[in-house]
């Protein structure tokens, strides 16, 4: 049995995410039927992590178990030739058959880009949100430092949350402005359903009312997704990079 590693990167505008869902469009439907097409064998393509409807990769992670043989460069421009164009396989790796995407990565990055100025050109990947422009993401940064750590992270993702282990450790996290864009860079070993979202809106709250830790820490603290603030628009997110 072969196994094979993909890095792909989507604009995932028109999907309703990376996991199969009944009655609309994923993206790991899309690659696993463009896959299928091309080898003439039915796969299971596992993916480093779901991301939600509307969020977009620059660096997402999957791979497949095959009886194949493939050539992995002939496979990548196969597979690019039949993918739509809002979805492309940057590589194609044959890797150890115990390899598992998901299991096996160690830390996820995701970026989030707020834009100052109003653009077609940017509509569909960042949040064109003004008064963060005005916030002072030095004390942004201060503040943003207590979710740093092994922590329960139940007030930040949904509460319909399929997990029952709400525990991620978070090992980096970072605003910075550049010309008229401002990003946020979050790394941890694992994420909640909808969990950096509602990180970034609680954030954007606590800086408009100019609090402080404490009140970051009391949401942490209670356990309670409606302590949290409203989450940030999917469509400023991206998964940036998985570490194995």
């Amino acid at each position: 049995m072969n196994n094979y590693k993909l890095t792909i990167l989507y604009d995932g505008t028109n999907y309703s995410g990376w996991q199969y869902q009944k009655n609309s469009v994923s993206i790991q439907h899309i690659i696993s039927e463009a896959i299928n097409k091309i080898i003439n064998e039915k796969i299971n393509l596992i993916g480093s992590g779901r991301t939600d409807a509307g969020v977009h990769a620059l660096g997402q992670v999957a791979n497949f178990l095959s009886d194949k043989v493939l050539n992995c460069n002939s496979f990548k421009y196969s597979l690019n030739a039949v993918l739509p164009k809002d979805i492309a396989v940057n590589r194609v790796e044959s890797v150890n058959k115990n390899f598992h995407s998901r299991f096996d990565a160690k830390k996820r990055t995701y970026i989030y880009l707020f834009s100052k100025n109003k653009s077609p050109f940017y509509d569909l990947y960042s949040y064109n949100y003004k008064p963060i422009f005005d916030y002072d993401l030095s004390k942004m940064n201060d503040v943003s430092k207590l979710l740093l750590g092994q922590k329960d992270f139940s007030s930040f993702c949904k509460k319909k949350s399929e997990v029952e282990n709400k525990i991620c450790n978070l090992t980096e996290i970072k605003w910075y402005r550049k010309n008229d864009f401002i990003f946020f860079l979050i790394t941890s070993d694992r994420f909640l359903h909808g969990m950096v979202r509602t990180i970034i809106g609680t954030l954007l709250e606590t800086a408009k009312k100019n609090f402080d830790k404490d009140f970051l820490q009391s949401i942490i603290e209670s356990k309670d997704r409606e302590e949290a603030k409203e989450a940030v628009p999917a469509k400023g997110l991206f998964l940036f990079k998985v570490r194995y």
